[in-house]
């Protein structure tokens, strides 16, 4: 059985790419919390899809695989709890 891992297509690379570059600057800043950058991060990109937001998270807030899906779900919670 093959499977392949397929490569997320961002719906706007532009912005995923903005939301890895503040997140490595903001992960630069003493006294900011994961939580705060993959906060900002998900501001930024929260219309693509979920892999797309894990493989950011993993790349802008230096998150493990597992951690980034875990703030992926938290932060979608927030976002959806602050759109009502």
């Amino acid at each position: 059985m093959n499977q392949s891992v397929k490569t997320p297509k961002p719906k706007n690379p532009q912005k995923v790419k903005e939301a890895i570059t503040l997140g490595k600057k903001l992960s630069k800043t003493p006294d900011i919390t994961k939580v705060s950058v993959a906060t900002q991060m998900f501001e930024l990109i929260h219309d693509e899809d979920r892999e797309t937001i894990s493989k950011a998270f993993m790349e802008g807030a230096n998150l493990t695989e597992k951690g980034s899906m875990t703030y992926y779900y938290n932060c979608r919670r927030k976002f959806r709890q602050s759109q009502k």
